[in-house]
């Protein structure tokens, strides 16, 4: 697999033990290992039994180590386990962005088809959506039409690929998102990440949630992602009965999913499968591409 972006920085174990080694000789000792992961934003190693270690693989993902601490500290109450920042390190070695050691969470990302964690993601949701703490603008918690031309063009850029793609019923789940009434009552906190990677499961549930640069106040529609991103079609209805969304809701929760996969696809499917495979099951769970 190569490189995903133009202006990826180069990261490996020797890199990271060099850091870790001069910023926190106390864990100078741990086994420095590289994690399987279709992150696109950071670089994952785990640091000895109890850390991760996670890196920017570009500029524009620098700040998101600062915004995630602050969000990680905003949430609580939550019926998941979230990471836990135990230290930042800054630049140095030829790496030039601060970057972060987090506690380990035990589980296992989540894969695509499942059944399990409907109701508990429902759950995880509801019990984000109560938090009553101050918090940023949450990436995707904005309305749709900003991502309107971006969309637009992702579809068209994924119906000149090889790629099977209904680029006909794209544009229409996007027209119904776009044209849905938008979200008026007061901004909730959402994840708004809610990619199967970022979640972790054990014995068939819910146990953690990562990746939280991205989460903050917005319209909740955004957190509805799994339901064609993870779920299977019968579970994708008890996901949403669980958390109660409206039509209007649902149909803009529809748009985020369909965006995310038609922009991630043609940009990632030659080089992370992961991504490229979850945006392939989620454009054939709107129907815009055949079942698998």
């Amino acid at each position: 697999m190569g490189r995903m972006h133009a202006d990826e920085h180069a990261i490996d174990t020797d890199l990271v033990g060099r850091l870790v080694r001069g910023q926190f000789p106390a864990w100078a000792g741990l086994p420095v290992t590289p994690l399987a992961s279709g992150g696109t934003v950071n670089a994952v190693y785990r640091l000895g039994d109890d850390l991760t270690v996670r890196l920017p693989l570009t500029a524009g993902g620098a700040g998101d180590i600062a915004k995630e601490a602050r969000v990680l500290t905003a949430l609580g109450g939550l019926p998941v386990a979230v990471p836990a920042v135990v230290a930042v390190g800054e630049p140095a070695e030829g790496y030039p962005w601060p970057w972060a050691v987090h506690g380990w969470l035990d589980g296992s990302p989540a894969l695509e088809g499942l059944d399990a964690p409907a109701r508990d993601l429902a759950e995880f949701v509801l019990a984000l959506r109560a938090n009553t703490a101050d918090g940023p603008p949450a990436y995707r918690g904005k309305p749709l039409a900003p991502v309107d031309r971006a969309t637009r063009r992702a579809i068209e850029e994924l119906s000149r690929t090889d790629e099977p793609f209904d680029a006909e019923a794209a544009l229409a789940v996007w027209t119904e998102a776009l044209d849905a009434p938008k979200w008026t009552d007061r901004p909730c906190w959402v994840h708004s990440d809610l990619m199967p990677g970022n979640l972790l499961l054990r014995d068939g549930r819910l146990t953690g949630v990562l990746d939280w640069a991205t989460a903050g106040l917005g319209d909740p529609a955004c957190d509805l992602i799994p339901a064609w991103n993870l779920l299977t079609a019968e579970t994708r209805h008890t996901f949403r009965d669980a958390v109660g969304t409206d039509d209007a809701t649902w149909a803009r929760g529809r748009g985020w999913a369909l965006s995310m996969a038609v922009i991630q696809l043609p940009y990632y499917r030659h080089t992370n499968p992961v991504i490229s495979g979850n945006a392939r099951y989620a454009l054939a769970a709107l129907g815009c591409r055949p079942k698998p």
